[in-house]
Order: structure tokens, then sequence, then C-alpha cells
């Protein structure tokens, strides 16, 4: 049985599970000059024959032997300069013994090989029994190390050379790779693709397209930009990657270094197991990122996808990782790309929310998963770095680079990082050293703490104001240092934070900054001030990763709400407010929702009211389904599906029965409907599984969001037996794969309030799905696994750990065993007690209401 090991505090798992050990970098024999591969595809039996022709200069004489990573090829023949060579093969390891050792002069090795079903790296698409219309594609994806599934080579991001695929395919189908197109051959019924790739790079980014693809050509700066797509989603490519030239426009002046490639290709395709990659010159993209002009309303962040995978033409492609522990140097500046982008396209405030976004992302990682410093090369598979920590910590870790230099400095220290690395590969500490050539800034006081460390500061910060001494009273405590801890995720921090004293002068704010050094895990500061401050603001532009609780008067909480600039500052203080509770709370917490300026503000206050679960709040929140903005309406249902009150279940049904302009929007209100019908709704399930029937059957959509969102309330529903059946006449192949998916994930949710019998029905059909091969499915299952009361899900977990190829689910497999030993855990008494409990806090939720009508009466 898989198991976990804890860290000190005894209450997170570790990131190192049981087989874990340090990864290093293989010694080189040489350094790779140039790959080339030659490649014939019968589509129908999924398997190809390949020639790889590598060239390697020595480092020293003598070589005898040469070590490739290969797995699972059928090789025939190594050829050394045109002479067969003896080697062995483990179907892993491709040891080649050289008949001549060799001199300081480059020399090609030749490996003639066929590939039949390959499990990883390369991946067919095509039409089957239960979906004739999927499209027939090959693709590939070499990220981590995955390209050695399809063709022999030092697969480790430390080696960079230039490259070529010549590739036979049948008409009409096109191929697509790195660089530029060389030739293209007619031969019968077929056709040959030439491309070369005329910059280094390593093995990982080398790719291949494969499909009867539409292509939608623009340009930026007399280079083609191409958007490969099917045939018929020409304006949905327009819509999705539409504003391409601007971004490399954006980024090429972010960067300080034009747009290095001959060409830049996008290109959607079926099945993708990623959102995105960047291979060089020419980015894979999942064909759900395409947009239709309802969708547009929501962007589904493929606007951000779209930005993201571009920034890594820079962060990635040009300036190359050495060892994947390194890894969030490039993932890191890609997720924040997000956030300039959206910065630069939408404004600040959108950009500030958008940071807030990847902090809280990477937050709830560490809070729930587990904890572990951004660079570690101790891991089982590479891929298993790819994590909250690299993306959206990553994201912050430049974000707070940003703050403490200023946007000049930064963007000069970064300008130097790409154009001294450019076409080579780099490590964390080439990045500090850049700063410091820059901008004669040392910040290893900050990648120590939060870059080479796991954590973060956890801050609680008190504020009070002395009338007679004109004194503001600051306290500020780092949580996470408790003193009987001593684990390294538990240390103090060392920072200095800015501090704003905030005044309205002709309604308009003006603040007084100043800097506090926070090194204790208790600190007292006072500040004389001229008059007492309308309110205050710790770390002044938020610039670094955190967690904070505001203990602030309410007054001042409510003039921050209303006045500070930063939009980040008015949410903390809105969160502030929402645990104050009492009236002048509530009516500032009103006000915002209809007043802030800013949308992302009026989400997180529609956030607080639900969790107030008074009836004043209710009627706010209602107000709040005519907001313009679709995210506003959303919060506000999701908070309606909290209150477990007929005038929120009316106002939810409406939404849900007429729709809403908005997908996901729609979905949420359909999604919490199956959360309202418990306890004294529950009399309103039957009306409820009569509009799940009616949109199951009516509404499907761009990458059916909307019956998804019936699946997730279905889910809910885990009384109901027949919404076991209604579940389960969606897990089948056949339907369409993202409705699937959200079926598969709802049979976990809905198994936890089952029978017996039920209950056994849905592991063995998520047994049944958890043997299929594709990787989205592995993961759905998965997830509803992890979800389930049952020994048997244990069982079946276990099994896929065992079995699945992807590292990945693995990982994934193996947590949701213990997330399963943790229900069980659970026994009838305490559930008990937590239905004893909710019912408490609703009655003591109905009495506030009645004190709050009658203080408004007062």
């Amino acid at each position: 049985m898989s198991y976990f090991r804890f860290d000190e505090d005894g209450d997170r798992p570790s990131f190192e599970l049981p087989g874990a050990k340090p990864h290093y970098n293989p010694d080189r024999p040489g350094q790779v000059q140039h790959v080339a591969l030659d490649l014939v595809f019968y589509i129908k039996s999924r398997c190809f024959s390949g020639t790889c022709a590598i060239t390697i200069k020595p480092i020293q004489a003598g070589l005898q032997t040469l070590t490739l990573n290969a797995v699972d090829l059928q090789i025939s023949q190594v050829l050394c300069d045109e002479v067969a060579q003896p080697f062995d093969y483990d179907g892993e390891t491709l040891q080649i013994q050289l008949l001549q050792p060799t001199s300081m002069t480059p020399f090609m090795v030749v490996i003639h090989y066929t590939v039949e079903h390959p499990q990883r790296g390369l991946y067919f698409v095509g039409p089957d029994e239960a979906y004739p219309n999927k499209p027939t594609q090959i693709w590939t994806q070499g990220e981590d190390e995955d390209s050695r599934y399809w063709f022999p080579c030092f697969d480790y991001p430390g080696q960079l050379a230039t490259s070529e695929i010549r590739v036979r395919v049948p008409q009409p189908l096109i191929a697509i790779s790195n660089g530029e197109l060389i030739t293209t051959e007619v031969s019968g019924t077929e056709r040959i693709f030439h491309w070369r790739q005329s910059h280094i790079h390593p093995t990982y980014l080398m790719t291949l397209a494969v499909g009867d693809f539409a292509e939608i050509t623009d340009e930026w700066h007399g280079l083609p930009v191409s958007y490969y797509v099917g045939k018929g989603q020409e304006q949905a490519a327009r819509l999705s990657m539409g504003k391409t030239p601007r971004m490399m426009t954006f980024l090429s002046q972010k960067y300080g270094r034009p747009y290095a490639y001959p060409k830049y290709a996008q290109v959607c395709v079926a099945d993708f197991i990623f959102g995105g990659m960047e291979n060089t010159s020419t980015t894979l993209l999942t064909d759900r990122c395409l947009l239709d002009e309802r969708a547009a309303i929501d962007n589904a962040r493929t606007e951000s996808l779209v930005v993201h995978e571009l920034a890594h033409q820079w962060f990635g492609d040009l300036v190359v990782i050495k060892h994947w522990s390194h890894a969030w140097i490039k993932e890191g500046a890609a997720s924040y790309s997000e956030v300039l982008w959206t910065e630069h396209e939408y404004g600040s405030e959108a950009g500030a929310y958008y940071m807030l976004q990847e902090a809280r992302s990477y937050l709830n990682e560490d809070r729930s998963r587990y904890r572990r410093p951004m660079v570690t090369n101790v891991y089982r598979e590479a891929i298993e770095l790819y994590d909250r920590h690299i993306y959206e910590k990553g994201a912050c870790v430049y974000h707070m680079i940003r703050g403490i230099l200023g946007d000049t400095l930064y963007d000069k220290a970064i300008h130097q990082f790409v154009n001294d690395h450019a076409h080579k590969t780099v490590e964390t500490v080439d990045l500090l050293r850049s700063i410091d050539k820059a901008t004669g800034r040392n910040l290893a006081f900050l990648f120590d703490q939060y870059v080479f460390r796991g954590g973060h500061p956890d801050f609680k910060v008190s504020y009070s104001w002395d009338s007679d001494n004109k004194l503001a009273k600051v306290t500020v405590k780092q949580t996470q240092a408790k003193p009987e801890a001593t684990g390294r995720d538990r240390h103090l921090f060392d920072l200095t934070v800015p501090l704003g004293f905030g005044d309205v002068q002709e309604g308009k704010p003006c603040i007084q900054d100043v800097h506090v050094r926070l090194n204790q895990p208790e600190q007292t500061f006072y500040f004389p001030l001229a008059k007492k401050p309308q309110f205050f603001s710790f770390d002044r532009g938020n610039f670094f990763l955190k967690t904070v609780q505001l203990d602030y008067p309410v007054t001042e909480l409510k003039n921050q709400l209303r006045y500070d600039p930063d939009p980040i500052a008015r949410i903390y203080a809105a969160i502030a407010l929402g645990k104050k509770g009492n009236s002048a709370a509530l009516k500032a917490l009103e006000d915002a929702l209809v007043s802030d300026r800013f949308w992302g503000v009026r989400v997180e206050v529609a956030k607080q009211l639900g969790k107030l679960k008074l009836d004043p709040a209710l009627a706010a929140l209602k107000r709040g389904l005519r907001d313009e903005r679709a995210e506003v309406r959303r919060a506000v249902l999701n908070s309606l599906g909290k209150s477990k009150t007929e005038a929120a279940y009316t106002a939810i049904f409406t939404v849900a029965e007429q729709g809403d302009a908005s997908y996901y929007t729609e979905a949420a209100a359909l999604r919490n409907l199956g959360r309202l019908v418990t306890g004294r709704l529950k009399a309103k399930e039957p009306e409820v599984l009569e509009l799940y029937a009616q949109v199951l059957e009516e509404r499907e959509g761009w990458n059916e969001v909307i019956r998804g969102g019936v699946m997730a309330g279905l889910g809910q529903l885990k009384t109901s037996a027949q919404s076991v059946e209604m579940i389960l006449n969606y897990t089948q192949l056949g339907v369409p794969q993202p409705l699937r998916l959200a079926a598969i994930r709802a049979l976990g949710s809905v198994s936890t309030g089952q029978t017996p019998d039920q209950v056994e029905l849905i592991a063995q059909e998520l047994e049944a799905i958890a043997g299929e091969s594709f990787f989205l499915t592995q993961v759905a299952a998965t997830n509803a696994l992890g979800q389930m009361q049952t020994p048997v899900a244990i069982e079946i977990l276990n099994n896929l750990a065992d079995q699945t190829p992807d590292g990945r689910v693995r990982r994934l497999a193996e947590e949701a065993v213990k997330r399963v030993q943790k229900n069980l855990g659970s026994d009838k008494t305490l559930k008990q007690l937590r239905e004893e409990l909710e019912q408490l806090k609703q009655d003591n939720q109905e009495l506030k209401s009645r004190l709050l009508k009658l203080e408004a009466k007062e």
C-alpha cells in the first residue's frame, strides 16, 4: 500500500514520496549539434518507422560507448559513419558500442527503429466506434522526459541542438513542426514535409503535429503567424488566438528582445493532455480552448493560455533551464506573463486581481496538499515538479521581485537575464546574478526564504489609534512562527514591508507610506501622525506573497473598503468585515456590492455576504444578480447556494431555468440547485431533477459547460438513487468527452450518501473507467475515487497507481488513497455531530437576522 511521509509538524504530507531520490543531469559524452528525424506513419495500424541521426562533437577523444534514452522502441540497426555498430538495448536505454574510439571531430550516429502503439511521447488520435467523428491526428508531447518514447535521444534539457524532421503522411493531412518548412513533396497519395529548426533547443521541445487542419495566417513584423485548427473552426481560431501578434509585440518589449524564431504557429489538437505546450516556434494547444462568441464573455482563460505559451518562447525555449529542478524560472515567468498581459490589456486592477488568484492557487496547494522548496532535485519523476509551487508561486516570486525593484529596474533585470542567456541553459542563481548585474540589488534574501525553502509568512495585523497621543499603533504577528515549532516550514520571514496611512481629500485618497522590517514573531510599531488616518493599509501594493488577517476597527475597515485605491487592500477589508458580521459591516458590504468600481472586489464582497447567511445579506445578494459582469453574478449564485432558504432557491432556480448570457454563470446556477435541495428544501428535489433532465436533453453547448453544471449538481444529491442513474447515463463511451469527464467526477461526489448497493455499483463503474488509457479519463476517475468512503476505492486506486504509465496519475492516485483513508475515519457519530452543529449554526443565523432587523428599526 502506498503511504505518505509527514513533515515534522505532522499536519501536511511531504512532497517526497517513497522512491523519491536526488536527480542530476548525466555526464555529457559530447555536445549534440544536430538531431534529424525521418519518419513514415502508418496511421491505421498506429505505428511508424523512423531514422534518427544525431551529430555529436566529443568533449574529449577516445569515446567508446554512447548511452541514449529510448523507451519501447524496436531498434533494428545502429550506424556510425555508415558502419553498423553493436548495441545493447533493454527497452529503456540504448548503449552503443563504438567500433572505433572517437577523435575530437564531430561524428554522426544513425538509428533505425519502429514504434508500435506508443504509450507516451507521440499520440495517435482518430475515429473509433464510440467517437466516429473524432479527427485523424498525430501529435507529440515531450515535456518532461517523453521524447524518448518516439525517438532515441539525450532526453534532458541540458543538451541544446538544432533539429529537423522529415515526415511522410497520407493526403490530405499536413504536418507542422519546429522552425521553417524547407520542402513539401508529393509522392503518390502521400506528402512529405521537411521542417528545419536552425536555433538550438532541447529534445523535449521537438514537436510534430499531423492532421487535416485549416490554416489561418497572420503576421508579425513580416514573420508568419499561423493558427491551425480543424476545418470549420476558422472563426473560433481568430476569436481565440487573434491577439497573438499584439502579444508578441508586448512580450518583445517586456523581455527586451524580439521574438527569435522564423515563424510562430499554434496548432489546436484533439485529446491533448495539457492546456498547451510551448514547443519551439510551434505551440500545441488543446482544441478545448477554442471559443465561440458566448464563451468569449468569460474568456475561459484562453487568452491567458495563449500568452502563457507564447511567453515560453523566451522563458524556456530561448533561455533554457539546465535541469528540471529549476523549472520555476520558466513556468513562473510564463504564469506571470498572464498577469502582465491582463494588466496591460484590462487595467491595473484586473492585473492585481489576477495576481491574487495566482497566490490563492498556490496557497491552496500548500495548505491542502504539501509544502516544498521551489527548487528541489528530489523526486520520483520530473513531472511531479509541475505543480502550483512552480507555476503560481513562481509568478508570485517574479511579482515580489518587481515590487522590490520597481517597474523600471525590474524590466532592466529581466532584459539583462534574457539577453545574457539567450540560446543557453540557466539555473536559479543565474537569475539572481542578472538582477545584481542590472540593478546592483542582491535579492538572495528573498530567494532563500521563498524559493530555496518552502512556505510563506502568515501575518495577523492589528491596528488602532491613540487619540490622546496622536499615535497609530500597528502590531504584526507572524503566526506561522509558533514557538514550539522547529520545522523548516515554520521559520520566521525577514521582510521590509510598506505600510500606508490613508486620508481622503476632495474625494481622492492620499496615502503616507512608511516601511517596517518584520523579522520577529510579534512586533509593535507606533507612528506619530498629525491626525487620525481614515484607513490603514498593510503591505501597500500587496507585492509580498502571504496570508493576512486584519484586526482593525470597523470604521477603518469600512473606509478602506470604500477608499483604498488598491483593489486587493479593499478585498482584504471586505474579508475582515465579513468576519465582524455586525450591522455596520453588513451595510458596508451591501454598498460595495453595487458601488465598487472593480468587478473583482464585487466578486469578493459577494463571497463574504454569502458567508454571513443573514436575511439582509440575502436581499443584497439577490440585487447582485443584475450585475453587468458574469463573474459577479456567478459569485452571487455561489453565495446564494449556501443560504438554504426558499428565497435563495427561487432566485437560483429562475436563473437555471431561464439561462444566462454566460455559460459558466448558467452552469453555476444549475450546480447550486443541487447544493440547496437538502434538509428543509429536500421537497424541491423532484422539481430540480425534472429541470436537470430537461437541460441534459436540450442544452448542448461549448465544452459542455452547462450540462457539466448539471452533473456537478447531481453529484450533490447524495441520497438520490435517481441522480446516480442520471449520472451513469453520461459516463459511457460515446458521450462528449467534457460531459463524460464531469459525470465521472460527479460519481465520486454522489457516492458519499448512497446505499451500499449503489456504492458498489458506482465503484464497479469507476473501476472500469480507471482501466481506460486516456490521461484525462484516469485523472477524472482518480478524482471520483478519492471522494468515496469505501475500502474498495483504495484497492482500485492502488491498482491504477501500479498500472498507469503516467507519473502524474500515479501520484494523484496515491494521494487519493490517503483521502479515502481519511474519509473512512469519519464514523456515523462524527457525521451526526456535524449535522447537529450545522443545525445550530442555522438557528443562530436566524437569531442574528432578527437582531439585525431590530437594530435597523432603532
